[in-house]
């Protein structure tokens, strides 16, 4: 599936990347090959396959959730660019 310039150029501007002319003309080869890929995967027929939650049959031991290294507020923005009334400022990204 060929992917055309302009869908790599908005894709690169919503990633914050700045590509090259050659750059570019990479990602829309490596992202059709994607999904030319995911097409294929598409054919395998799977009405029989059962779903999985891991590819292995032995058990998975999590370790208990605790939190032991964290900041106060203070801390945590300490380092950042801009912060107001205890929270980041972040440029906006969506639209």
């Amino acid at each position: 599936m060929a992917i055309d310039k302009k869908t790599v150029q908005k894709l690169a501007h919503l990633s914050r990347l700045e590509l090259t002319e050659k750059e570019q003309e990479k990602m829309s080869e490596d992202l059709g090959d994607i999904l030319d890929w995911v097409e294929k995967l598409e054919e395998v027929d799977t009405t029989n396959v059962e779903p999985l939650g891991n590819v292995n049959e032995e058990p998975i031991h999590l370790r208990e959730d605790k939190a032991d290294n964290f900041f106060s507020g203070d801390e945590a923005l300490k380092n950042a660019p801009e912060s107001d009334q205890g929270h980041f400022i972040v440029p906006k990204v969506l639209k």
